[in-house]
């Protein structure tokens, strides 16, 4: 600073002008020296780690270098050079070193960060990580971390002692828990949710406890605003996200496909063995053609190979009308260009009860629009309805009045063929 004054001086500047002068041309030399340095880092000794981490036999340094652990250690270099030009400018020495101390300190919780995050997933790599997480302990480190570092910061801004800091804050404790019970609440809340990445602006969220089904349109310190399907607003407490269960359909969207689970009830009574004229129908499907023939030469073999009498039916294995009813679904579904081919595709049968047999249909739309959805899985129950009777089966449906009525006439018909009339 000397030399440059005594260089300005013999310009027979004043002192006014050689002091504001000096000055910008230190502040100057000092930034390129940041900006040089800030490059030496990044360009060439960071490049040099890096090379060197993926060119060894270990693999828990790369996952370091994937969380920028010496990225973000490379920010370090102009904040020293900073901390220790102050000297320089004497009126403002306190100031220049209380910023760079609390630039390194918001570095070090970053680099500290980020180890903590390369330390979980270099654990993940282990099995061992399947039966004992640690991904509780480490958001606990964290916490810790943060408030730690929040306080060293704000002490070094003060220039108090931390510890004179934080036996303030313990008394205040209690008086700001009561007075901002639900922003702290919300604000730990709103911490947990971001870092956990539980819920975003414009995710589709169902929580039966507030009557909330629609989508996310504005997440605030204390609350989640929800538009529902109906277009009413639910507003949920962000502290209730992370004490209470509901449902994000994010996974769905992301995943490119929607489940689509439903059940075709079979009357038992109209399930029996194929008959030979069946079989003859059944093949000319284009669907079941080729299963079909397999499955005759499948069970033939058998039969003949156990000598099975297959004068009875209940001897050996046949065909039945259910069984094929089944499969055909199965390869419609196979075939059609609206499921997703990828994601899981049954066609079971669930237990039978008062309601008939129940075939269930599990697949998956490649179409997550709810209008889309709806009419794929409105054209597949149209047309199952609809082919039921080809294969000898019926739908089971309660008896309506309709239903009654026509019987009740059925009835009296016969008792007037009968001779029977009642007046």
């Amino acid at each position: 600073m000397e030399f440059i004054k005594e260089q300005l001086d013999r310009y027979g500047m004043s002192e006014q002008t050689i002091g504001y002068l000096s000055n910008i041309i230190m502040i100057v030399f000092i930034a390129a020296v940041c900006i040089l340095a800030n490059f030496i880092a990044k360009k060439i000794v960071l490049k040099t780690i890096i090379h060197l981490v993926h060119n060894n036999r270990y693999t828990w340094d790369n996952i370091i270098a994937e969380k920028k652990v010496f990225h973000k250690l490379s920010h370090l270099v102009p904040a020293i050079i900073i901390y220790y030009s102050a000297p320089i400018f004497p009126a403002f020495q306190t100031l220049i070193e209380k910023a760079a101390l609390t630039y390194l300190t918001i570095v070090t919780i970053m680099v500290l960060n980020a180890l903590l995050n390369a330390f979980e997933a270099i654990y993940r790599s282990f099995e061992v990580s399947k039966i004992r997480p640690v991904k509780g302990y480490i958001q606990v480190a964290k916490i810790v971390l943060f408030i730690i570092g929040g306080i060293v910061a704000l002490s070094n801004l003060i220039g108090q002692n931390p510890l004179i800091i934080l036996s303030g804050l313990g008394a205040l404790s209690a008086v700001l828990m009561l007075i901002f019970k639900d922003s702290i609440l919300g604000l730990v809340a709103g911490v947990q949710l971001s870092a956990n990445d539980m819920v975003r602006v414009g995710d589709w969220i169902e929580m039966p406890k507030y009557n909330a089904d629609g989508d996310v349109i504005d997440i605030t310190l204390n609350t989640v605003k929800v538009m529902n399907f109906d277009k009413t607003i639910t507003m949920i407490p962000s502290y209730a996200l992370i004490s209470d269960s509901f449902k994000n359909w994010r996974g769905m969207k992301a995943s490119g496909g929607r489940r689509i689970k439903r059940s075709v009830y079979i009357d038992t009574n109209s399930i029996s063995f194929c008959t030979k004229e069946m079989i003859e129908e059944f093949q000319k499907i284009h669907y079941l053609t080729e299963y079909i023939n397999t499955k005759l030469d499948e069970i033939n073999t058998y039969n003949l190979e156990h000598n099975i009498n297959t004068d009875s039916k209940v001897n050996g294995r046949h065909l039945t009308n259910i069984g094929v009813f089944r499969v055909y679904i199965l390869q419609y579904l196979r075939n059609h260009p609206k499921i997703h081919q990828d994601l899981t595709l049954i066609v079971r049968q669930l237990a039978p009860g008062d309601n008939g047999l129940p075939l269930e249909i599990y697949a998956f739309s490649n179409d997550t629009d709810w209008k889309v959805y709806e009419s794929v899985q409105a054209d597949i129950f149209d047309h199952i309805f609809a082919v039921v009777p080809t294969f000898g089966l019926r739908t089971f449906q309660n008896p309506t009045g309709h239903d009654i009525g026509r019987l009740k006439e059925s009835t009296e018909y016969v008792r007037e063929g009968s001779g029977f009339i009642n007046f």
